[in-house]
């Protein structure tokens, strides 16, 4: 069996993040989320792995290198624009060949891995298996409906009105009759050619497509939100570990990993957090859920429940929170300045001012 991992998505919901950067490299607990997916696919015994790129090619191919560090032998293969999940199945046919093969979404984050789900696939033998989820509003995802025995007998993508409340989960599991249903595909109504047709393809035909409904973790990482909670889940497991430098009037309170060649000082961590290698903390505050990168300096501020990303500088910031932080981002306080209010108001107005 192979792999087909899918980074090639522009990542319009974490702008302006990734006007700069990919958004399948945007780190959860100080690690870009799609290395937890070349992770679980390695550990399910998986070593062929296509890794469908874009525009971001370049940044993607720099972090994931020949996949050996994952025990992975990676296939670059170019998607033009992201065009649907079926036309990257499209465009990976040659690579693919006639082979059975997981995909897997490069910004999805799931809990426990898919070593069970790939086993099921290949005793049973379906002609597709998808992972299923319920979800508060599935509106915002492609929908799967059952039947009473739990076969999937439908599916509709992002509908106006949802069959059920389970929405697909962005990983799945095909064999090669998949490449015929693609083949079929015409471009929907979002000019992309929809997995879910090409799933709902395979059903009318005949062929099986056998789900599972997962009860563990599992979130899309395609908005500040949703990266925040993950940061938030991840550090939950975080082991307590000082690699670097911490003076001894710095405090550290629970689950707190101080990566190598890290400063602390006059400071307090709450964990559960993470402060990356070579960062500097001075006469600061970083709160629980706080993942601070590689090099980062942060000098009289507070933060909480957010993500820093290597390099960036904050200073003499009162409080941050629930923050998703660039690159070489500078944050500072703004010089006091006399304040004066310049007003237009119309008759009988009531105005309230803030000193």
């Amino acid at each position: 069996m192979k792999a087909l991992v899918l980074a090639g998505g522009s990542g319009t919901r974490l702008r302006p993040i990734t006007h700069t950067s990919a958004k399948q490299l945007v780190p959860v607990a100080n690690k870009p989320v799609l290395f937890y997916g070349l992770e679980a696919i390695a550990a399910a015994g998986i070593t062929e792995l296509g890794l469908v790129v874009g525009d971001t090619h370049a940044e993607i191919e720099a972090a994931v290198g020949d996949g050996s560090a994952f025990g992975l032998q990676v296939t670059y293969l170019r998607q033009p624009a992201p065009l649907g999940l079926a036309h990257a199945v499209l465009i990976a046919r040659d690579y693919l060949g006639d082979e059975d093969f997981v995909m897997y979404l490069g910004d999805n984050f799931i809990v426990g891995g898919i070593n069970d789900l790939v086993e099921r696939f290949a005793g049973e033998r379906p002609a597709a298996q998808i992972m299923l989820t319920k979800v508060a509003d599935p509106r915002q995802f492609g929908v799967a409906e059952l039947d009473t025995e739990g076969h999937v007998v439908g599916l509709e993508e992002k509908p106006s009105r949802p069959k059920s409340d389970l929405a697909l989960v962005g990983v799945y599991l095909f064999g090669p009759a998949v490449h015929e249903a693609v083949a079929e595909l015409k471009p929907s109504g979002r000019g992309e050619l929809e997995i879910t047709d090409a799933i709902q393809w395979l059903i009318e035909a005949g062929l099986r497509v056998e789900s599972s409904v997962i009860s563990g973790y599992w979130k899309d990482t395609g908005n500040v939100t949703d990266m925040l909670e993950v940061n938030r889940l991840v550090l939950e497991s975080v082991e307590p570990l000082v690699q670097g430098q911490v003076d001894a009037v710095s405090e550290l309170i629970g689950r707190v990993a101080i990566e190598p060649g890290a400063v602390v000082e006059r400071s307090r961590v709450v964990g559960p957090a993470i402060v990356g290698a070579g960062a500097r903390i001075q006469d600061s505050y970083i709160g629980p859920s706080t993942s601070i990168g590689a090099s980062c300096t942060i000098t009289g501020s507070e933060i909480e429940y957010s993500i820093v990303l290597p390099r960036a500088t904050i200073a003499g910031v009162g409080r941050i929170e629930s923050s998703l932080i660039g690159h070489d981002v500078e944050i500072t306080s703004a010089p006091n300045t006399p304040k004066a209010h310049r007003l237009v108001l119309g008759d009988h107005s009531k105005v309230q001012i803030s000193p």
